[in-house]
């Protein structure tokens, strides 16, 4: 069986929604990000980075969230991983974009506006944050002004993994962008992502 050392309290959570999306059964090792369960030599020996998620796959170890879930949807010939090779690609575009222009910058904007308890919120960190959020927002809305998804005529790993990034998206008002706005809400109304975020806000 497939094991998952993470919490869906962290990156792992689009991990959570990809399997529940497969309806894979895994062993799951809630753990949090720089919990002491991280810091073990064993896990260490599978993940010398010391980060969750990783998953064990019988035998095939394998970190990083995005490359996760391209790795279970392709694995498991899901329809959420596009077959022809331009769709693939675009999936890829997506994903590498996330990490770059927008991962880092929404969570410490969420952390330093409603997420930290008010003492530890730092104005200065928000609003630089901000400053790469908004353009980031824009170009997704943009994207999805003529198509109800990132990639083709369905939703895809590309979604799920850019939605994921956008949990904390979830907490603040994105109405100003009305396409992206409706694509955030049609991601997170699919039952295996209700189940993961339930998980993360249990």
């Amino acid at each position: 069986m497939l094991r998952l050392y993470g919490s869906a309290n962290s990156r792992a959570l689009r991990v959570v929604w990809m399997l529940h999306e497969l309806k894979l059964p895994f062993d799951h090792k809630d753990w949090l990000p720089r919990s002491a369960e991280t810091r073990t030599a064993e896990y260490q020996s599978i993940n010398p980075n010391a980060r969750v998620p990783t998953i064990d796959d019988d035998g095939f170890i394998l970190s990083e969230s995005m490359a996760i879930n391209l790795y279970l949807a392709k694995k498991h010939q899901s329809t959420l991983y596009p077959s022809d090779p331009q769709s693939e690609a675009l999936v890829w575009q997506w994903c590498l974009w996330e990490t770059d222009r927008l991962d880092r910058a929404i969570v410490n904007y969420v952390r330093h506006t409603v997420a930290l308890p008010a003492a530890e919120r730092k104005g200065t960190i928000a609003a630089s944050a901000w400053e790469e959020v908004l353009p980031a927002l824009r170009i997704l809305d943009g994207a999805l002004h003529h198509s109800t998804w990132l990639v083709g005529k369905q939703f895809s790993v590309a979604d799920l993994n850019v939605a994921g990034a956008l949990y904390r998206a979830l907490s603040i008002d994105t109405q100003e962008w009305p396409h992206l706005h409706q694509w955030l809400l049609r991601c997170w109304d699919r039952p295996a992502a209700k189940i993961a975020r339930a998980q993360r806000e249990q």
